[in-house]
């Protein structure tokens, strides 16, 4: 098109080495790698964001087109420079979820350009996607868990109101500036931080995945986390690989490679799995818990909707009912991937 070279920039190390095997197979042309020890130009090349910030000054006008993948990370600090250092004309941004939570969605469409093209989810399920369903899954607190819930819960939401602090990010924002003034405002922080995780990590959400492991024995699951301590609270209870961001490169792959390969039929993360992995025959995610952004539940979800023969990919969301987990779900369940799919709803697993 450019009669130029191209350079695709990706997120990671994993979907470089990801797209540089595709293209090998695909083009009988000479692909080229920057990153991961690697400073090699071809006709096309690989690179990830941290490099070509690193390397663009010199490389900036060597492409005439540039593909960004995932490239809703553009708008960041220090990923736009990959854009902004680059003379190429042509211009192509891929990612799954564009839409971000900030207001940076007009700088993605200055360095990259404007949408040309947008498909959901459920629109090409069956056909290039496996077919999926959503199916949440409500518990309940124990009366224990309940009655510290609602303590920490009330310490929380006083000092919230003592201090006339508003709701959304403004509040937030100024939550954290008076937690940090006063022993009041350390104990609510702390209140805060408990009751979240009271929700998040409930006995029930436990007996529920356990359930929910029987069920799919034989199918390959992906567990879900907000928290490293439920990671590995999980792994050590049902011998289930846990990778964190602290586990090891090595580690990482000798996980990876076994869950391709059927060794392992489980994996436990938080959010170092949410994008940039190469693991198709997944099927089953389960969310314990996690944030209230849309695009890591759409992340998550996409985990599992490689297309192979007729496979069925379930995402189970397991939310503790009556606490701001609800709140959390709906938020990020609210965008077009989680719309005119089948969902189902329950009360309990097997109701």
């Amino acid at each position: 098109m450019c009669k130029r070279q191209t350079l695709v920039v990706v997120p990671t190390l994993d979907l470089m080495n990801q797209w540089y095997d595709l293209l090998l197979s695909t083009f009988d042309a000479e692909i080229g790698l920057i990153g991961g020890g690697f400073y090699e130009i071809g006709a096309i090349t690989v690179t990830t964001y941290a490099s070509a910030f690193r390397h663009q000054e010199r490389l900036g006008a060597s492409f005439g087109l540039i593909i960004f993948d995932e490239c809703h990370h553009l708008p960041s600090e220090g990923y736009k420079y990959a854009a902004e250092f680059a003379i190429a004309p042509f211009r192509l941004g891929l990612s799954a979820t564009p839409d971000r939570d900030d207001v940076a969605d007009a700088l993605l469409e200055k360095i990259v350009g404007k949408f040309v093209y947008r498909l959901e989810a459920q629109e090409i399920a069956g056909e290039y996607l496996a077919d999926y369903v959503v199916e949440r899954i409500e518990v309940d607190l124990s009366d224990e868990e309940r009655q510290a819930y609602q303590r920490e819960r009330q310490i929380y939401t006083d000092f919230k109101r003592r201090k006339n602090l508003p709701y959304g990010q403004e509040g937030w924002r100024m939550f954290l500036i008076h937690s940090a003034k006063s022993e009041d405002g350390r104990r609510a922080m702390k209140a805060y931080r408990n009751q979240k995780k009271i929700a998040l990590g409930t006995e029930s959400k436990i007996r529920v995945l356990q359930d929910l492991l029987i069920r799919h024995r034989h199918d390959k699951t992906l567990i879900f986390t907000a928290e490293n301590q439920m990671v590995y609270q999980i792994s050590n209870d049902y011998l289930i690989p846990a990778i964190t961001h602290e586990t090891n490169v090595k580690e990482r792959k000798f996980w990876l490679d076994a869950f391709n390969k059927g060794d392992v039929l489980a994996l436990a993360t938080s959010k170092v799995l949410n994008e940039g992995v190469n693991i198709p025959d997944a099927s089953i995610a389960i969310i314990l818990s996690g944030s209230g952004s849309s695009r890591e539940h759409i992340q998550r979800l996409g985990r599992i909707l490689r297309k192979k023969g007729d496979k069925q990919a379930i995402l189970y969301e397991v939310v503790a009912r009556n606490t701001t987990e609800e709140f959390t779900s709906q938020k990020r369940s609210d965008v077009r991937q989680f719309q005119d799919v089948k969902q189902r709803f329950k009360r309990g697993l097997f109701e």
